[in-house]
C-alpha cells in the first residue's frame, strides 16, 4: 500500500531570480531573529528565548538556503549556477556578519549564566546542554571576546577568505579543459573508453579530445602504454587549475592572519580544537608515526614496480632512466595486479553494470538498516536524477517516514566532477513536537553507456558508491532534537569513519557475488575472480597510503608554517619525498587540491585518522556477519542515530563496548604491529 509522506518533496523549479530573491528573504528573516535575541534584557535571556530561538531560526534558514546553493553543482543552465554561486557568496558574507555579532553572543552568555544560577542547568537534557556550550564556543572562536577594532579587522579578513574559497571551488566546477591525443598515442586505453572521447580531424589526422574529468583521464593514467602519453596527461591534469594558485596563496595568508588575531599559534591549532584529535601537534605525531611504518613498505613496493617498468621498457625498446615517475604509479600498479593476481580491471568491470549494482547496493543497505526505498516521480534538477521516498521497512502509516534521497549519478557538462553527498535538508524536531524530515542528495560521475556496452562500473567505482551511500544513510537515519547535530554534523575527523567502515562490504565475497552480474551472461563473479579482487585490496598499500600522507602533510604544513613559500615547489618536493614518485617538471598541483578550500583545511589527515575507527568498528562488530540486520540495527542506533549530539568517542564506546584502538587498522595494513595511541 502507498502511504503519503508527511512532508512533500521540494520543488526544483526555481528561476535565477527566485534564487536571489529567496536568499535575501531568508537572510532578512534570520537577521530578524538575531535582532530580537540581541534586544533581550539580560534577565529575560533563557534557554527558550535565546538558544531555542536561534537554533530554530538556523534550521529554517539552512533548510531554505541549502537547496538554492546546491544548484551551482548540478544545474545545466549557467544562469542558475551563477545565481546559486552568488547566493552562496551572499550567505557566506551574512554568515561572517552573524558570527561577529557581539550583542547575540552576550545574550547567549547571559542565558547560560541564568540557567546555571537558577538550577535549570541540572535539569536539562545532554543534547540541550551541548547546544548551549557549542553556541557559546562559536562566539569565542569567532573572536567575540576581542576588543572592537580587532573584531572589525577579523570580519574583513573572514569575508575576504570566504570569497577566495568560493572562487577556488567555482574554478573547479567550471573547469572544462581538454588534452588531445592521436589513436596511436592512446594505445592500451580500452576501446569503450576511447569511444566516449570527442573525435575530430586536425591537419588531416583523426584526434581525440580528452577532458580532465575522472572517467576520461584516469583510464589514460592506468592503461596508456606510451609513457609520454601518460606524462602529458598527468602534467595537463595537474596544471588544469593553475588559475587557483594565487587564490590558495591568498587563502593561506588570510588564515595565518585570522589565527594570529584569535590568539592561536597556527590555523591547524584553531581548526583541530573542535575535532577528535584536538591539536596540530597531535596530527603531526599521528602522520609521522604512520609514515615511519609505511615508508619501508612503500620502498619495497616501488622496487617491485620499478623492476616491472625496466622489464617492459627493455621489451619495447624504450629508454629507461631508473626513475619511478608519478605517471608510472597507476599504470604499473595495475600491471602488477594483473600479472601477480592475473586480475584484469576491465574484465571485472564487465560484472558491474550500473543498472544492476545501484539497485543491489540500495537493497543491501535497506536490509541491513531496516528501511525501504520507493522511487517517486517528482520534480528534480535534471531528467537523469532518481528520487526516492525512504520509509522504515515495516511502516504502516506516515509515522514510518524517514526522508527523501536523490541520486544524480552520471557526468554532464558543468556538473560537480567527483562523488559527494549533500545534506539538502536536516532532520530535527519542530516547535510543535512533529518532525522535519531530512533529504540527502548523492552526486556521482559513473561512466555512461557506450554504443557497444551498457554503463559499467570499475570495482573502485563500486567502493566509492558504497562509501557515499554511507553518508546518505548517516543523513537519513540520524535522529536529533536540533538540526545543528543532525547526521554528518560530527567532528570532521570522524565524519568519514561510518562510510569508510561500509567500504568493507565491497571486499566481502558474499556481497561481491550478490552485486555482480556480467552484462552479457548475467552470471555473478566467479569464486576465483572474487578471491583475486579481495587479494588486490592490500597490494601496494604502502604506496597508496604514502600518497594519502603526502596530501595530509602538505595540508598540515601550509597551515602550520608562519610564512608563505613557493607552494608549487613544496607540492612537488614533498610528494617526491613522501610518496616516493618523481616528476619531470613542477606542476601547480596545489591548485587542484579542492579539499583545502572546501572544508578540509588542516583536516585532510582526517581521512586516514578516521580509518582507524572504521577498521575498529568493522572488525569488532560486523566482520563475523556483515549482512546481519541485528548488527545493522546496533550500528544505526549507536553511531548513525546520535549524529553529533554527543561526543564521538561516546558513540564509539557505546558501539564497541570499549575505548577505540588502532589494532584492527594496523593488522589490516601490516599484519600485527605495536599500536599507537589515538
Amino acid at each position: 500500500m502507498s502511504i503519503t509522506p508527511p512532508q512533500p518533496p521540494p520543488s526544483w523549479s526555481h528561476s535565477a531570480e527566485d534564487i536571489t530573491v529567496l536568499t535575501e528573504q531568508f537572510i532578512t528573516a534570520n537577521r530578524g531573529v538575531q535582532d530580537k535575541v540581541a534586544a533581550l534584557a539580560p534577565k529575560d535571556c533563557n534557554f527558550t528565548s535565546v538558544f531555542v530561538a536561534l537554533a530554530e531560526a538556523d534550521a529554517r534558514f539552512d533548510s531554505g538556503t541549502e537547496p538554492l546553493t546546491f544548484y551551482q553543482n548540478v544545474s545545466p543552465p549557467k544562469e542558475l549556477r551563477d545565481a546559486s554561486n552568488k547566493a552562496e557568496s551572499l550567505l557566506r558574507q551574512f554568515g561572517v556578519d552573524s558570527s561577529m555579532r557581539v550583542d547575540v553572543y552576550q545574550a547567549k552568555v547571559a542565558a547560560k549564566k541564568n540557567l546555571v544560577e537558577s538550577g535549570e542547568w541540572e535539569k536539562m537534557l545532554p543534547e540541550e546542554k551541548r547546544l548551549v556550550d557549542k553556541m557559546i564556543l562559536d562566539g569565542t572562536r569567532a573572536g567575540l571576546a576581542l576588543p572592537e577594532d580587532k573584531r572589525t579587522e577579523l570580519t574583513t579578513l573572514k569575508k575576504e577568505l570566504s570569497q577566495v574559497c568560493l572562487d577556488f571551488s567555482k574554478n573547479f566546477n567550471e573547469e572544462n579543459g581538454v588534452i588531445t591525443f592521436t589513436q596511436e598515442e592512446l594505445k592500451g586505453v580500452p576501446k569503450d573508453v576511447i569511444s566516449g572521447y570527442t573525435k575530430r580531424t586536425e591537419d588531416g589526422k583523426e584526434v581525440y579530445d580528452v577532458t580532465y574529468k575522472t572517467p576520461d583521464i584516469f583510464p589514460i593514467f592506468k592503461f596508456a602504454e606510451n609513457p609520454e602519453t601518460r606524462r602529458r596527461a598527468q602534467e595537463g591534469h595537474e596544471s588544469r587549475l593553475a588559475v587557483n594558485v594565487p587564490l590558495l596563496n591568498k587563502a593561506l595568508d588570510l588564515r595565518r592572519q585570522i589565527a594570529a588575531l584569535l590568539g592561536y599559534d597556527t590555523w591547524a591549532d584553531y581548526v583541530t580544537e573542535e575535532k577528535m584529535v584536538k591539536s596540530g601537534k597531535n596530527v603531526e605525531n599521528f602522520l609521522n608515526d604512520l609514515e615511519d611504518k609505511l615508508r619501508p613498505v612503500g620502498l619495497k613496493e616501488r622496487e617491485t614496480l620499478l623492476a616491472l617498468k625496466k622489464r617492459e621498457h627493455e621489451e619495447k625498446g624504450l629508454p629507461f632512466d631508473g626513475e619511478f615517475y608519478i605517471w608510472d604509479y597507476r599504470y604499473y600498479d595495475r600491471k602488477f595486479i594483473e600479472e601477480s593476481l592475473k586480475l584484469d580491471d576491465m574484465l571485472v568491470k564487465e560484472y558491474f553494470p550500473v543498472a544492476v549494482v545501484v539497485p543491489t547496493i540500495l537493497s543491501i543497505y535497506q536490509k541491513l538498516l531496516g528501511v525501504r526505498f520507493e522511487e517517486i516521480q517528482g520534480s528534480t534538477w535534471h531528467p537523469d536524477v532518481q528520487q526516492f521516498a525512504v520509509w522504515e521497512k515495516d511502516a504502516k502509516d506516515d509515522s514510518g517516514f524517514v526522508g527523501y534521497c536523490y541520486l544524480d549519478l552520471f557526468p554532464r557538462a558543468s556538473k560537480y566532477s567527483h562523488a559527494a553527498v549533500w545534506p539538502l535538508l536536516p532532520g530535527y524536531e519542530l516547535p510543535d513536537g512533529k518532525r522535519h524530515y531530512p533529504i540527502a542528495a548523492m552526486v556521482a560521475n559513473l561512466a555512461k553507456p557506450t554504443p557497444e556496452k551498457p554503463a559499467l562500473m570499475r570495482h573502485d567505482d563500486v567502493v566509492t558508491f558504497f562509501h557515499e551511500m554511507g553518508h546518505v544513510f548517516h543523513g537519513l537515519l540520524s535522529r536529533t532534537k536540533f538540526a545543528r547535530f543532525h547526521g554528518t554534523s560530527v567532528a570532521r575527523d570522524f565524519v568519514e569513519a561510518p562510510s569508510q567502515m561500509l567500504e568493507n562490504w565491497c571486499w566481502e565475497p558474499k556481497v561481491l557475488e550478490q552485486m555482480s552480474s556480467h552484462y552479457e551472461r548475467k552470471e555473478p563473479l566467479t569464486p576465483e575472480l572474487i578471491e583475486k579482487i579481495v587479494q588486490s585490496r592490500y597490494v601496494n598499500v604502502g604506496l597508496f597510503y604514502l600518497r594519502q600522507l603526502f596530501f595530509a602533510k602538505f595540508d598540515l604544513k601550509v597551515h602550520t608554517d608562519k610564512q608563505s613559500e613557493d607552494y608549487t615547489e613544496l607540492w612537488n618536493s614533498l610528494r617526491e619525498k613522501i610518496s616516493l614518485v618523481k616528476a619531470k617538471k613542477p606542476c601547480p598541483g596545489q591548485g587542484t587540491f579542492g579539499h583545502i578550500t572546501g572544508g578540509y583545511d588542516a583536516g585532510y589527515y582526517g581521512y586516514t585518522y578516521s580509518l582507524v575507527f572504521a577498521a575498529d568498528m568493522y572488525d569488532t562488530v560486523f566482520r563475523a556477519d556483515p549482512l546481519d540486520p541485528a548488527r545493522g540495527k546496533q550500528y544505526r542506533e549507536k553511531i548513525l542515530r546520535p549524529g553529533g549530539s554527543r561526543e564521538e568517542t561516546e558513540s564509539l564506546k557505546d558501539f564497541l563496548g570499549r575505548e577505540p584502538n588502532s589494532d584492527a587498522f594496523l593488522r589490516e595494513l601490516f599484519g600485527t604491529l605495536p599500536k599507537y595511541n589515538l
